[in-house]
């Protein structure tokens, strides 16, 4: 019996610990499920803001940063108020008002409190550049003035330092007397600058406001060319007669395309050798002479820059090689004229008298539904102006030729001007020497294209069929 019941009490005592032991187990498990669904919980909690962080900063990443401008205008700085021509500084720098004024009235439309108003087919034109490489947006702001009907307007630029403009983009028609944004885009090797030119003949004013320059874009198309058959009309179309070359190394004999014109230069004479160019009656209009004769930047930066005060108190007028005269049509070809890689030094009753008969009689066979291919040069060294004799004028950097020569091709208008040209293709040819007291009819001076290559070693007409060239260069016409 004793025995009997010491088993039943160490029964009993283990089942105690053994409930304990399951308690305490309970317990543990019960605190570690509860701690880890704390944890799991505290865990979601904090993930998605981490998610959301990383989100943020990845889409900061990726968007890139505004560009800053290049150049900001709201032309609220500066006061114009007639239509002269007249330089106006504005906050951006100086702009050329031509035909145009500052305009604060009730009727301009405008972002602050004035806005430029251009009339007729005046121009505001920077007279500085922004210095970039690539290419550049251009957005700005335009609208009627007052209750005005129509108008139209265009935006050039120049990336030689306003030397030659081309036009940006299509022109604008504007019908409109609330602001809108006009957006172009321009591509420049270095430098550029804008002019904004009104085009159109139905009188209306426009005003403009809020011109923008931003880096980045792509470049617009340019403007369409028109119909005309490949090769015509191309101012070198007769050839090149020196064989020259757009190479550093032909110093004296570079090649250059002026887009009115094309030309051969010499670096040490300080003229062109040459000068080709085509006219036709589209090449002439009433667009008033320049009167600025400016430095060719286009020249390599080592070469000396021949500028107008080289002619000054010379005793010889900057005598154009293509004239003033044979680009009217826009303002943009006469002033290329003036460019003085076009100049050479001429005697004043040479240029005045004679060569201005010449160049008048050959615009009027232009008017008369012709047109003409004109190649004009000189050489030798020495002439005589009103001062006497001279051989090197500017300081001993510009020569002055013994003789100045010319070529004119007449063909009635047409195409596949090559091609159409024969023996019986009327060819004027003049040689002259640069002297003050020439003849002034240019008739007393013709020759032949073959006297001409004789003196100067040039092959001229070299791109005409050669059977055709061989009679041509022989003839000599009559003046009449």
């Amino acid at each position: 019996m004793p025995k009997k019941s010491k088993s039943n009490s160490s029964r009993k005592k283990s089942s105690k610990n053994n409930s304990l032991v399951v308690a305490v187990i309970l317990i543990i498990a019960t605190f570690a499920i509860t701690t880890c669904s704390r944890k799991i919980a505290v865990d979601r909690e904090k993930e998605p803001p981490k998610k959301t962080t990383h989100r943020k900063k990845k889409q900061r990443q990726d968007q890139p940063a505004a560009a800053k401008p290049l150049l900001q205008e709201d032309f609220e700085q500066g006061s114009k108020t007639n239509y002269n021509t007249e330089d106006i500084d504005f906050a951006s720098g100086s702009w050329t008002l031509k035909d145009a004024v500052t305009g604060s009235l009730e009727q301009d439309r405008k972002a602050g409190k004035q806005s430029l108003r251009i009339k007729g087919n005046g121009t505001a034109t920077m007279n500085f550049d922004i210095a970039v490489k690539g290419t550049v947006t251009v957005t700005l702001k335009y609208a009627l003035y007052g209750a005005d009907e129509e108008g139209e307007w265009e935006l050039w630029a120049s990336v030689n330092r306003g030397q030659r403009y081309t036009q940006v983009g299509k022109a604008v028609s504007v019908s409109g007397h609330h602001l809108r944004t006009a957006t172009f885009t321009a591509a420049t090797g270095g430098t550029l600058r804008f002019s904004l030119r009104k085009t159109d003949k139905a009188g209306g004013r426009i005003n403009f406001d809020a011109f923008v320059v931003t880096p980045g874009g792509k470049p617009s198309p340019p403007a369409p060319a028109g119909d005309a058959v490949a090769g015509d009309d191309d101012n070198m179309l007769l050839g090149n007669p020196s064989n020259a070359s757009a190479s550093l190394a032909m110093s004296n004999n570079y090649l250059m395309d002026k887009g009115y014109y094309r030309l051969s230069y010499s670096r040490d004479k300080g003229t062109p050798n040459w000068v080709s160019w085509h006219i036709a009656a589209a090449d002439l209009g009433n667009m008033s002479r320049s009167t600025e004769f400016r430095p060719d930047f286009d020249l390599p930066e080592s070469w000396f820059q021949v500028t107008q005060s080289a002619y000054n108190g010379s005793g010889f007028d900057r005598g154009h090689n293509c004239p003033s005269g044979d680009r009217t049509a826009t303002r943009n070809a006469n002033e290329a004229t003036f460019l003085m890689t076009n100049i050479i030094p001429q005697a004043p009753n040479h240029n005045q008298h004679l060569w201005a008969g010449l160049e008048n009689y050959t615009r009027s066979l232009v008017k008369n539904g012709n047109e003409v291919y004109v190649i004009m040069g000189s050489y030798g060294t020495g002439g005589n102006g009103n001062k006497g004799a001279a051989r090197k004028i500017g300081g001993n950097n510009v020569t002055v030729p013994g003789h100045i020569w010319k070529v004119i091709v007449v063909l009635p208008e047409g195409n596949n001007d090559l091609r159409r040209m024969s023996k019986y293709t009327r060819i004027i040819a003049v040689n002259t020497p640069n002297n003050n007291d020439v003849n002034t009819k240019w008739s007393a001076y013709l020759t032949s294209v073959e006297e001409i290559e004789k003196a100067t070693g040039y092959r001229l007409l070299g791109n005409v069929p050669d059977e055709v060239r061989r009679e041509l260069v022989k003839k000599i016409d009559n003046g009449g």
